[in-house]
């Protein structure tokens, strides 16, 4: 018979305002499942990131059906993991693991079509030519690939760690061709962004954590559009100062329900309902900003 109870938790750093238990549960109370969503928050437990494979360990003796993963462990969990699946292979990031009978751990990644179908729904008709990305973490590595998979010509990896951002423009070029993808620092965004279509924000500055703007406001200009993968404030900074010049913007909420869509259904087996759950969040995180 299908299981009808089911435990899984997120492993990260200042999740407490995450809203993807509320998300996870919700769903499955409309599915007639028990189901648990408990947060792992590496700052509430005084360890360091890189104790997440101890923490993954415990799950499994718990026994945890999965976990999601988040800042700052979705590359540093891997190495403790017995299997990949084929996208998280490629991308060098795991943001979704599930505990198989046997206690064999498997690494997903379920950022990359969570963006890739948030994008599309919320931005469709915008320029994809040149596109700037801060950012180059794991959430960089699933938005960059997600970009360049939706038709992007080149992306731009800038981050604060150039030998980061180096490795990924390389890890890109190989999988999508040479030439989709290049590197810089911060000191190279002026000129990157006033010949640019568009930014797409993969830092967690702007997080309630992590509150501030990734770049310098001045420049912003109007010709940019804006993709956010904070969803926690909807409304971050960067939004804000984009939207007061006339951007087109898109925030995090939508990416944060498809990742969550495609994580209830590795987790389950079963088809979650992707449009009760973006209604979810809206009520949850406030009105979702309409993209303008």
């Amino acid at each position: 018979m299908a299981k009808d109870s089911y435990l899984v938790g997120l492993i990260g750093s200042g999740i407490g305002p995450s809203l993807s238990p509320a998300l996870h549960e919700r769903e499955a109370d409309r599915q007639g499942l028990r189901y648990v969503y408990r947060l792992i928050d590496i700052d509430t437990l005084g360890v360091a990131p890189e104790a997440v494979g101890d923490l993954l360990r415990a799950a499994r003796d718990l026994g945890f059906d999965g976990l999601n993963i988040t800042h700052p462990c979705k590359q540093l969990v891997i190495e403790h993991l017995d299997a990949l699946a084929p996208q998280a292979e490629a991308l060098g990031a795991v943001n979704t693991v599930v505990f198989d009978e046997a206690g064999r751990a498997t690494g997903h990644n379920t950022d990359v079509t969570g963006f890739a179908a948030s994008f599309a729904r919320g931005l469709p008709d915008v320029p994809l030519e040149r596109i700037v990305q801060l950012g180059a973490g794991g959430a960089g590595a699933a938005v960059a690939h997600a970009t360049l998979t939706l038709g992007a010509g080149r992306v731009t990896v800038v981050d604060a760690v150039p030998e980061r951002a180096a490795a990924l423009a390389a890890q890109l070029n190989r999988h999508f061709g040479d030439g989709r993808a290049a590197f810089a620092t911060p000191d190279g965004l002026p000129g990157l962004l006033a010949a640019a279509d568009g930014v797409v924000h993969a830092t967690p500055t702007g997080m309630a954590a992590h509150p501030g703007l990734p770049l310098p406001a001045p420049l912003l200009h109007p010709g940019l559009w804006i993709a956010e993968v904070v969803y926690r404030p909807l409304e971050t900074e960067l939004l804000r100062a984009a939207r007061a010049l006339g951007c087109a913007t898109l925030d995090g909420g939508g990416m944060a329900v498809f990742q969550a869509v495609d994580a209830f259904r590795l987790f389950t087996g079963r088809e979650p309902d992707a449009a009760r759950m973006l209604a979810d969040i809206t009520g949850l995180a406030g009105a979702v900003a309409a993209p303008k």
